[in-house]
């Protein structure tokens, strides 16, 4: 963003540029979904990068825009790799927890192969690996076929379509789970 170089030409061209472009980027917001608690956070991210970058913007319009998208995109990212994570923990503890009463333990199993069993052959044989048996990744890559660099992000994808059918099925995780991994 080029200016005059004052800080009062600045904060002009800024409440203009923000004026032009405010229907826009509520558009933005909108369209991704983000709700209204996290939209004010990721305007601050975006017009604070843009400051940051003043000197090296040509059109800032269309910059703020795009910005904001990417913002908007890496917002939602985090969010499912937060869910996946406490889903990842859930199914840990649940495997590995000897102190549940046994018919407790018994539901959540019964439940949780019934999530498995609605999942791909290929999702059920590596999550079983990985977390019923304890497999390491390099383990699970060798016993499924997969190559030792590509097992995680098959585990991340199973482990996606599983927090998929768990959402589906009206599990909701804590909110203190997804805030203590933030």
């Amino acid at each position: 963003m080029e200016s005059s170089g004052s800080p009062r030409a600045e904060e002009s061209s800024l409440e203009e540029l923000l004026e032009r472009v405010e229907p826009k980027l509520k558009r933005i917001l909108f369209r991704y979904k983000i709700p209204a608690q996290d939209a004010d956070d990721l305007l601050q991210e975006t017009f604070l990068i843009m400051v940051s970058k003043a000197g090296s913007i040509r059109n800032p319009e269309a910059w703020v825009l795009a910005t904001l998208s990417n913002r908007c995109v890496i917002y939602w990212r985090k969010q499912r790799s937060r869910l996946w994570d406490v889903v990842d923990s859930a199914i840990l503890e649940l495997l590995a927890d000897a102190e549940a009463p046994a018919q407790e333990r018994s539901e959540l199993r019964h439940d949780l192969d019934v999530m498995l069993a609605q999942l791909p052959d290929r999702c059920r044989s590596v999550l079983r690996l990985r977390y019923g048996l304890g497999c390491s990744t390099a383990e699970a890559a060798e016993r499924t076929g997969y190559c030792k660099s590509s097992i995680r992000k098959v585990t991340r994808r199973c482990l996606s379509a599983l927090t998929q059918q768990l959402l589906g099925a009206g599990f909701h995780p804590a909110p203190e789970a997804l805030d203590n991994d933030a």
